[in-house]
């Protein structure tokens, strides 16, 4: 006995429902939503970079080499063309991982030098970046840990029995994640403290007239 048209679509659907196919499609819509939010956090960080770059180099014009690294930097990431298919890709995955490593280990090295500058810690434009900039950071720790978090779910579906085998059907393959080198690398916010450093060790006070040995006395 054949089974109505309709039936066998009901039938159909059921059993992909039941090997895991719409949670691939779940979990997937979830990774294009995470990933959408760390591309919005990083770009919101570059976009502050040229902002910050001029008003160091207002104070401090001469230090060019890390000035001209901040803008090579943020160039090499603006480069990448980070459209969805590039979760779907290790390499250029990799590639977008590097750059964005780079631009954070660069304005780490811009903020260092910023220490050295009292009158660009205590401008007010700089100090509005510096709380700009601190939010972002947070924000991309965040935004970065819910796709870790989404990636791992989805690859954990792709990979357990019997949704891996609607895997291998449906062409569904463990998506690359954040690394743990770059983790290393990027998950730390670069240092944003511009409040005065450690307290050097003052100069040597000289000596007051009581502290000065008396004169020997003659006989």
């Amino acid at each position: 006995m054949r089974l109505p048209i309709p039936a066998f679509i009901l039938l159909f659907v059921s059993l992909l429902s039941g090997c895991g196919y719409n949670t691939f499609q779940t979990a997937d819509e979830a990774i294009k939503s995470a990933w959408s939010e760390v591309l919005n956090q990083y770009q919101r960080r570059a976009d502050l970079v040229p902002n910050l770059v001029a008003t160091v180099q207002g104070y401090a014009s001469h230090e060019k080499d890390v000035l001209t690294q901040v803008t090579q930097a943020r160039a090499q990431v603006g480069a990448i063309q980070a459209t969805p298919e590039l979760v779907n890709n290790p390499e250029a995955f990799a590639r977008f991982q590097q750059a964005q490593s780079g631009l954070s280990s660069a304005l780490s090295r811009l903020l260092v030098i910023a220490e050295n500058y009292p009158q660009l810690k205590a401008d007010a434009a700089f100090r509005d970046l510096q709380a700009q900039l601190e939010g972002t950071e947070n924000r991309i720790t965040v935004a970065r840990n819910r796709y870790i978090k989404a990636v791992e779910s989805y690859n954990i579906s792709v990979r357990t029995f019997p949704n891996n085998l609607t895997a291998m059907i449906f062409g569904y393959a463990v998506k690359p994640n954040f690394s743990v080198e770059n983790e290393k690398a990027i998950s730390s916010a670069p240092q944003v403290n511009f409040s005065q450093s450690a307290a050097r060790t003052p100069p040597p006070v000289p000596p007051t007239p009581s502290d000065k040995p008396s004169p020997a006395t003659s006989y």
